[in-house]
């Protein structure tokens, strides 16, 4: 495996992980929701809340892995 594919496969890890802490966060806050508008809500917009969660933990998660490479790079200089 080149250094390139292995940089690959890191943040698609990163990507990931990220998404599944998202979407676990997104399905507590749309669990919360529903709870607090009651019947007012559907299982759509819960839905809607996890699936955001889900993208911004995987934003994140490849935020934090860029800023741990650029932090690694300036160690190595």
């Amino acid at each position: 495996m080149t250094e390139e594919e292995k940089e690959k496969a890191k943040a698609a890890a990163a990507a990931g992980v990220g998404a599944g802490v998202g979407t676990a966060g997104g399905a507590s806050v749309g669990v919360l929701e529903l709870a607090a508008q009651g019947a007012a809500v559907t299982g759509l917009s819960a839905g809607l809340v996890i699936g955001a969660g889900a993208v911004a933990g995987a934003l994140l998660g490849l935020a934090g892995y860029g800023v741990y490479r650029t932090i690694k790079k300036k160690q190595k200089s």
